[in-house]
């Protein structure tokens, strides 16, 4: 097993011999380092290591970003390169409810290896604005079948764009959330008045 320390103000976690002057997270001292011992099982950290979710993230997000700028563009300047904006906005739309699927898919087994439920409130939530943003792309998809980009296509794609940043905010708050289990926790120190024993 390899010797672990952990960054005391900032909980940053890596190998021993890795570490150099600073700590690569947060710049503070080799010095405000402290031993680790991770305590999650190993199978738990295998598949949260693999970062799958935070992969699928990304490639839907680039879709949902990318259909309404693209969307809106082609509004504002019909004649640029209109055939070569349209095949990429027809790609990203058909190709989003599948990355979709990979990031929900994802998402729940990183929910359920990270914190070994889908039952608390920020989670019930992310779970609430992707099944939305899943139908928002459905929708998106039967819109832009024809290839005519009307209101309703923008709206549309303004909602998921409106729904992937509510989850993105959501997602970044469970991101220094301690796993269960994995940093140790230091008990108070009992302290006896010698005037009263009892307190």
């Amino acid at each position: 097993m390899k010797e672990l320390v952990r960054c005391k103000p900032c909980g940053y976690v890596m190998e021993a011999n890795k570490l150099k002057d600073v700590c690569p997270a947060c710049g503070m001292p080799a010095k405000a380092f402290e031993p680790y011992r991770e305590r999650v099982a190993l199978n738990r950290l295998f598949i949260l290591s693999l970062d799958l979710h935070p992969i699928a993230i990304h490639l839907s997000q680039t879709f949902v970003i990318l259909i309404p700028a693209l969307i809106i563009l082609t509004k504002l300047m019909p004649d640029f390169h209109y055939d070569l904006f349209n095949s990429v906005i027809l790609f990203s739309i058909y190709t989003f409810p599948l990355t979709l699927i990979a990031a929900i898919s994802t998402g729940v087994l990183d929910g359920l290896f990270r914190f070994r439920t889908l039952t608390p409130p920020i989670l019930r939530l992310k779970i609430i604005l992707s099944s939305i943003i899943i139908v928002l792309a459905v929708l998106l998809f039967f819109s832009a079948k024809n290839g005519d980009y009307g209101i309703i296509t923008i709206l549309l794609s303004l909602g998921t764009l409106f729904c992937a940043v509510r989850l993105g905010l959501l997602g970044k708050k469970l991101i220094n959330v301690i796993l269960p289990g994995s940093y140790p926790i230091k008990k108070p120190k009992l302290t006896v008045n010698p005037d009263n024993p009892t307190s």
